[in-house]
């Protein structure tokens, strides 16, 4: 018994050390922590962390990064806000949030349009002020999708919150719910969204076109206040890390979208519409003079847009609020080396 009790000493003691030598190397191979980011759950909008990840770039950082996907978008801001989510790839929705209190921060643009709203068959909407009265299907209520169709209904007059019916489907019942007359109007994430008008739905738009969106960021990166306060260092890596994925994608758009694919992080196995798709993003280059300037002047763009829908306060200085939300990390970093070479 003796025997056994010393060789059992002898496993545990090997167990421990050879967990505190894997813990080490861990720290050494990611110096800067072991975190979580939420995805869109088979979106296309979200390939920039995909590739990130799978290309190893933000290991690059020293942050070793987990991918989770399926969460809601009120899920998703709960973890940003309390810090378990450090960065998150979303859109103007979230500005509502902030101004409410959540402690979220803006930090860059990511890419151009990704979601469509579209028109059954045999519709009779022709225009933006035809959709007041309508039932518009969306996959959550609060998401960017219904976030879109507000900001149109705002420019023809109308309001998002009284003068249309939302109504949510998960993605693959948002079509049987049109076939039905269940909705008469559908705002979707793309694949999806190009799927069905390739189905024989009518784009009505495509904010990548459209002129309300054109040309804009429709999605940025947001950081989490707590963890920006706390490591400001981890949150600068993801940012580059986002951007690395990003310029990947520009530079690589084929194999981006056959990897994207191959791992299954998309709801269509057609790699030749996900490198279209990646392609219509027009993801530009971060490293450019004025990008951070450009990401931040369309979040003014589009907090302007929310005033028109009730979303934000209609006498909110758009300007003044995102100048008190948005951190730009890339300057940050520039003072600091600044201040390191004449110590």
């Amino acid at each position: 018994m003796k025997n056994i009790a010393k060789l059992f000493a002898v496993v545990v003691s090997v167990v421990i050390a050879a967990s505190s030598l894997s813990i080490a190397a861990d720290k050494k191979k990611y110096p800067l922590g072991e975190v979580e980011i939420p995805t869109l759950n088979g979106a296309v909008c979200t390939a920039a962390a995909y590739i990130a990840y799978e290309k190893g770039l933000f290991e690059e950082e020293g942050v070793k990064v987990t991918l989770t996907s399926g969460l809601s978008f009120e899920l998703t801001r709960t973890l940003l806000a309390s810090g378990k989510a450090p960065v998150i790839h979303g859109d103007f929705q979230f500005f509502p949030a902030v101004y409410n209190g959540v402690p979220v921060k803006l930090i860059g643009g990511i890419h151009y349009g990704c979601i469509k709203v579209l028109l059954p068959k045999n519709s009779d909407i022709k225009t933006a002020a035809d959709l007041k009265g309508k039932t518009i299907g969306v996959d959550e209520i609060g998401g960017t999708p219904m976030s879109v169709v507000s900001v149109i209904l705002g420019n023809a007059g109308l309001n998002p919150q009284t003068d249309v019916v939302w109504k949510p489907y998960p993605n693959d019942q948002l079509v049987t719910a049109a076939q039905k007359g269940e909705v008469d109007v559908v705002a979707a994430w793309d694949p999806f969204a190009t799927l069905l008008s390739r189905q024989g739905f009518t784009v009505f738009s495509d904010i990548a076109e459209d002129k309300l969106f054109a040309g804009k960021f429709c999605c940025f990166l947001f950081a989490s206040s707590k963890v920006l306060k706390e490591n400001p260092a981890q949150i600068a890596a993801l940012l580059r890390g986002y951007y690395k994925g990003a310029q990947y994608i520009a530079n690589n758009t084929k194999e981006a979208a056959q990897i994207i694919v191959d791992k299954k992080y998309v709801g269509t196995d057609d790699v030749a519409l996900v490198e279209e798709l990646l392609a219509h993003y027009k993801y530009p280059a971060h490293h450019e003079p004025g990008f951070n300037a450009k990401a931040k002047d369309d979040a003014v763009y589009f907090a302007k847009e929310l005033t028109k829908t009730g979303y934000l306060p209609k006498d909110l200085d758009a300007q003044k609020f995102i100048d008190g939300i948005y951190s730009d990390l890339f300057e940050t970093d520039k003072k600091d080396n600044k201040e390191h070479k004449t110590h």
